[in-house]
């Protein structure tokens, strides 16, 4: 009885996950992609703690904030695990004074979410932050903002789109609409659903649950679901006198225009769609707001543009949902300090994007670890592994910024040494009357061929000497970087 109540379930929590080999190297490769886009453009990075006061994190979530983990009161303060990485970005600006930075930041975010892994939506999960703070002219850090997502999935070879909208075209939408100004957020959030629900499904929610009149409803749905180029859109909206004639959306304009003269200088508008259904349901965006999502195969691809057929996002959002979103957040940091620091970021999900790369790849796992080279040794009768030399060529290898490994046994069968190596593209093997001429082979392993390990076992190999081992290692190595199965030397 005993033993039945101390059995416990090996399982990792729910919405979580382990991460090893060839996963993680795929996840370490998003990493180095995304930061070394985030260091070309001046970014400096931070680090946050995991948890944050929870007065910090209040009021800033709108309806989303019923994802927030928080910690049981340990006799201290009462924390919460954090939501995302703009709020304490929010909050250690304020509270260190910072007027203007470029900052990046991966780590991982908490969210009591229901999880669907195969869609890359967990409880935890990393995301990877590029923030511009500071008082710079209108829209130009906008605009270096959405470049520098064009940046991130060029270097990840995927092919995104670009949704964007602008939160007061969208309230000032509401508000001809006839949306009352207490209900323009809850109506946001709801419509922000069109990428996951038909307009039927939304329109009652509006209607049934927030309280909204159907005409308002029918009004707001004229409107929403369209979309179209910024050009396209802006010109849309100015055609319509209602829309037109507010103060809000004017504004709104006024920034659009200017975005659209800048995206095409830094060649990002024809990534872009200005979709006026995009709403973001975070309380503290002031103003652009995006989401990018998948590029869809060209035979789906149609226009949006008004009067070319109106349709839900449904149609064009991907498996895994958005997989960068973020927007402008002029208000956040004078909520914790006494200054006003306007603010825009974006904010990359590496685990849905983890999730595309590792389909793109057919599902395989890929090398399961980074070592270029397995050192190995073979004999006769009077072989004793060897292991003095493994290591001294090891040493060698190491020293000259070679990734290698060897056995960690006395006398390894040479078998077995192959299997061991399966994954690696080298071998130097070594044998007694090689060493004695100061001589060693190296072999290119993995060819391919059937039989595996066993062919490897029948090919002699490339006989160098010692001195010469590092200069052909590196040669083979390098003429071998195209090859998906070879990592490059570090």
């Amino acid at each position: 009885m005993a033993s039945k109540e101390a059995k416990i379930s090996l399982k990792a929590p729910k919405g979580t996950r382990d991460w090893s080999g060839p996963d993680m190297l795929l996840r370490d490769h998003v990493f180095e992609a995304i930061s070394n886009v985030f260091k070309l453009h001046g970014g400096t990075p931070l680090d946050t703690p995991v948890f944050e006061l929870k007065e910090i994190l209040a009021g800033k979530y709108g309806e989303d904030a019923r994802l927030i983990y928080n910690l049981e009161d340990q006799g201290g303060e009462l924390c919460a695990l954090r939501y995302d990485l703009t709020v304490p970005f929010a909050r250690w600006l304020a509270m260190n004074n910072v007027q203007q930075i470029k900052r990046y930041q991966i780590a991982k975010v908490y969210r009591r979410d229901q999880p669907a892994i195969a869609r890359g939506r967990m409880r935890e999960f990393y995301q990877c932050d590029f923030d511009i703070a500071g008082t710079y002219d209108p829209m130009i850090p906008d605009a270096e903002i959405l470049r520098v997502v064009v940046e991130t999935f060029a270097a990840l070879e995927q092919e995104v789109v670009i949704k964007l909208n602008h939160r007061r075209i969208l309230d000032g939408l509401f508000a001809v609409a006839g949306v009352p100004a207490e209900k323009i957020r809850p109506i946001s959030s709801a419509v922000d659903k069109l990428d996951k629900e038909p307009w039927e499904v939304v329109k009652k929610e509006m209607v049934e649950q927030k309280g909204l009149p159907e005409e308002v409803a029918d009004k707001i749905g004229h409107y929403v679901q369209n979309r179209g180029t910024i050009d396209e859109m802006i010109q849309f909206i100015r055609s319509d006198s209602d829309l037109s004639a507010n103060d809000e959306i004017k504004a709104g304009l006024a920034d659009m225009d200017l975005l659209s003269s800048y995206t095409k200088e830094l060649d990002v508008f024809d990534k872009i769609s200005f979709d006026l259904s995009l709403a973001r349901g975070l309380d503290y965006y002031t103003g652009v707001i995006y989401e990018v999502i998948q590029k869809l195969p060209s035979n789906k691809e149609e226009s949006r543009y008004p009067g070319g057929g109106k349709s839900s996002k449904k149609d064009d959002a991907s498996a895994v949902g958005s997989i960068a979103a973020g927007g402008r957040y002029d208000n956040l940091v004078g909520m914790y300090g006494k200054k006003q620091i306007p603010c825009v970021g974006i904010s990359f999900g590496v685990d849905r994007i983890f999730t595309i790369l590792k389909a793109r790849q057919g599902g395989g796992g890929g090398r399961a670890s980074q070592v270029d080279v397995y050192v190995m040794a073979f004999g006769g009768k009077e072989f004793d592994g060897l292991l003095p030399q493994r290591m001294s060529v090891a040493r060698q290898l190491w020293e000259a910024g070679i990734r290698a490994e060897f056995s960690a046994k006395v006398k390894p069968r040479l078998p077995q040494q192959f299997k061991a190596a399966e994954d690696v593209p080298l071998a130097v093997i070594l044998g007694q009357d090689e060493l004695a001429d100061g001589k060693v082979r190296i072999k290119v392993l993995g060819s391919g061929k059937a039989g595996g390990a066993k062919e490897d076992e029948k090919d002699q190999g490339l006989l160098v000497s010692r001195d010469d081992l590092v200069a052909e290692v590196k040669k083979l190595l390098q003429s071998s970087s195209g090859s998906a199965s070879t990592l490059p030397i570090r």
